[in-house]
């Protein structure tokens, strides 16, 4: 198992980047909370990291912290969650958000996120409050991946690839960030303003 890989980003594309470690290049998924707090090209960074092994594939998926990739592999167990849609998630989400939707029981606020619809929402619901205290143990022990904070276009354009990335048409992608002033905001907040008002 790959549980973490320190290297240097040699290309970004949401949800994917390619991390050059020691000369061998790794193809990485990451969720959106991850993918904006990434350095610039050709920067070093150090991602927790989980491997999927299909029949038909490897896949590796990145995340900037522990809680993060917790998270994710919690979600894994939740039937009918795969890795798509644990990412889709995270990148929708932050980790206390998702657990304080999950423990206040809101439905509504999970059926917000792209992917989960009404019975997917009650399955997270019933089946992720116990796995939730696994993940809040591991409150504290992590150090963000800090980086400059983006220009306001910059970060509305990271966010239309994003939205776009998640799956989301251009056009309306673009609709959703021009529905609210983004001014001064991070790209992950202008993303997660977007799927709120979705």
């Amino acid at each position: 198992m790959i549980g973490r890989l320190t290297g240097i980003i040699i290309e970004k594309q949401p949800p994917e980047l390619v991390l050059d470690v020691q000369g061998v290049g790794y193809e990485v998924s990451a969720p959106m909370s991850t993918f904006v707090n990434l350095p610039p090209l050709n920067q070093k960074v150090s991602l927790y990291t989980h491997l999927v092994v299909r029949e038909d594939a490897q896949l590796l998926y990145g995340f900037a912290t522990s809680r993060e990739r917790l998270l994710f592999r919690s979600l894994l167990k939740v039937n009918g969650v795969g890795a798509k849609l644990a990412l889709t998630i995270l990148s929708g989400s932050d980790v206390d958000s998702f657990a304080r939707s999950v423990q206040e029981g809101d439905a509504a606020s999970l059926t917000r996120l792209p992917g989960v619809g009404k019975k997917t929402a009650e399955r997270l619901i019933i089946e992720m409050r116990d796995r939730l205290k696994e993940v809040g143990s591991a409150m504290g022990l992590d150090e963000q991946i800090t980086t400059n904070m983006p220009s306001s276009s910059g970060a509305r354009k990271e966010a239309l690839e994003a939205l776009i990335a998640l799956g989301y048409k251009a056009a309306e992608a673009d609709r959703m960030i021009r529905s609210f002033d983004a001014q001064d905001m991070t790209t992950e907040q202008i993303i997660r303003q977007a799927l709120q008002r979705n």
